[in-house]
């Protein structure tokens, strides 16, 4: 069996357990609706908050996530927690983590994969 395509398996599964886990959370104030979007085939992965507060529309992406050339990239994280520790704890190996919210130049100072 193709190891590439088990660990691609493993990470897609990872992500959407992940955001899926994180969807359960729902916003205190206003008709908000919590959603989760799985591109599946473009591996892009999201969870946005969409309703209202009142009067004000709400569209917000907390997370997206990105699985490129067999790396995590955590794109955007609006979240209080450090996505890329819970990755790591479900098994991510931690250099196939990718801070895109980070500057290129910064990322080789995180911890984390460089790409």
């Amino acid at each position: 069996m193709d190891r590439t395509v088990d660990k691609l398996t493993f990470y897609r599964h990872c992500v959407q357990e992940l955001l899926t886990e994180y969807s359960k959370s729902k916003p205190i104030n206003g008709d908000i609706e919590v959603q989760t979007i799985f591109d599946r085939e473009q591996d892009h992965y999201q969870v946005i908050d969409l309703g209202w507060d009142k009067h004000r529309r709400i569209y917000n992406c907390l997370i997206h996530l990105d699985i490129k050339d067999g790396k995590i990239w955590i794109q955007r994280n609006q979240t209080d927690t450090q996505i890329a520790n819970e990755l790591v704890e479900m098994g991510v190996i931690k250099e196939d983590i990718i801070l895109g919210l980070q500057p290129a130049y910064a990322r080789e100072y995180t911890g984390y994969g460089v790409a």
